[in-house]
Parts: structure tokens; sequence; C-alpha cells
């Protein structure tokens, strides 16, 4: 990839790891950004926000590693199955835009799983961060109780992969296991759409809210610029 310009953040309060800084490198390259780009750019461990493109970048913390699912070699876990089985009865649609039944769906979410945390209380600019880029396309995973919209997953998408972005259910659906199925549900529409890779943002392995995303094998590991493949552990 040719030389690009980048920018350093100022040291922030860690989101994930409460004893430590965070800093971000930025892209600020004069080249507009593009699908193409960014396809080379996420392959780097980076990640977008609104129409933003960055990496933690923290001098002495590398507990963020980008984490990335090989999709043709995905092999489906025990507990998995059994996420899938329970909930047969729902139905997934995709949407190539925002919708307006997304908001109350998302605000509900925030507030009651999210209390106290970072995005409490919720307001629109934070789903529009995820679901809205002037210069990618997205796919929106929708699923859906009969006629009743519960979950909506966000996905970036490249000539390569899909991105997870951001997920987001109603909560009384909570114990249907969501946040798994709707994995399970972007694994098959990479599949569908002859994609290699799925990427799930970023794995801390001392990080609960992070750390689940080794459940879904093989999976890679961008260590020091290097992708390293860890192999599937049946479950």
């Amino acid at each position: 990839m040719p030389t690009v310009k980048f920018g350093l953040s100022a040291p922030f309060q860690c989101g994930y790891l409460s004893d430590r800084e965070e800093q971000l490198l930025v892209y600020l390259d004069q080249e507009p950004l593009s699908e193409a780009l960014y396809s080379k750019l996420q392959a780097q461990g980076f990640r977008r926000s609104e129409d933003y493109v960055y990496r933690p970048h923290c001098e002495d913390c590398q507990a963020c590693q980008s984490i990335r699912l090989p999709v043709s070699q995905f092999q489906i876990s025990r507990s998995q199955k059994r996420v899938l089985k329970k909930a047969q009865g729902f139905s997934v649609k995709i949407q190539k835009s925002e919708q307006p039944e997304y908001y109350p769906l998302f605000e509900r979410y925030v507030n009651e799983k999210h209390l106290g945390g970072v995005m409490y209380p919720a307001n629109y600019s934070q789903l529009t961060s995820f679901s809205q880029c002037d210069w990618l396309e997205q796919l929106f995973i929708e699923l859906y109780d009969k006629d009743k919209l519960i979950a909506v997953a966000i996905c970036d998408v490249t000539s390569d992969s899909l991105s997870a972005v951001y997920t987001f259910y109603d909560p009384e659906y909570a114990n249907f296991s969501i946040g798994t199925l709707m994995i399970l549900q972007q694994i098959n529409l990479t599949e569908k759409l002859e994609k290699p890779w799925l990427y799930l943002g970023y794995y801390i392995r001392s990080c609960q809210k992070m750390n689940y995303k080794v459940n879904y094998r093989p999976y890679q590991i961008n260590q020091n610029g290097r992708w390293l493949q860890i192999p599937h552990i049946i479950k």
C-alpha cells in the first residue's frame, strides 16, 4: 500500500480497560476514502466510525487486536447450533439503508442494556455514526418475530468482506442469545455474497465485552501487521 498520512489523537480514557488511556491513529490523507482504500486499511487492522477510519495506537498497550473470520472455514459449535434451533421461529430480512423503525429499537437497547455506560443515554447521532457512511456500502440484517422487528445488525461491505459494525436488539429477547445469533447471520450473509472475510472489530482478551469474538472459529488475529490464524475447537 502506498504511503499515506495519519494523525495521532490526544490520549483519552479507554472505554474498555478502566485503568488505561487510549490513543487512535486516524486516516488524514488527502486521497478521499473509498471502498477499495478502506479494504486495504481494514486488512491492516483499521476500523470505521462515521466517515473516519482509525486504529488503536497506544504507547504501552496492545490489548486491542483486530479479529476476522475466514468464513469458508467456519465450523459451527454445538452451543451455536442450539442458538439457531431456539430461534427457528424468527425470520431474517436484508435492507440496504437505515429504516425509520431502527432508532426506537436502538434507543431502548442502549438505555436498558447499557445503563450508565459510555453511550447512555442514547441519541440519534450514535446510530448514524454506525449506519451512515458517504463512501461505503452498508447492509442491515433485520431479525423478526412474526411482524415485530427485534434485532438489527449493521454491516459495512467491501469487495472482499463484511464488517460487523453494531448490533442492537429488543432486551425482552435476551434469552435467545441475540448477539450470537446475529453474528451467525452475518457469517451466513458473508458466505452468500461470496466474500472471504467477516471482520468483527477488535478483540480484547481481558475485557468480557470484547472477548466473546473468539467463540467463532477458526479466527485470525492481527499481530504486528500479520494475521495469525487460531484453529477451531469444538464446544
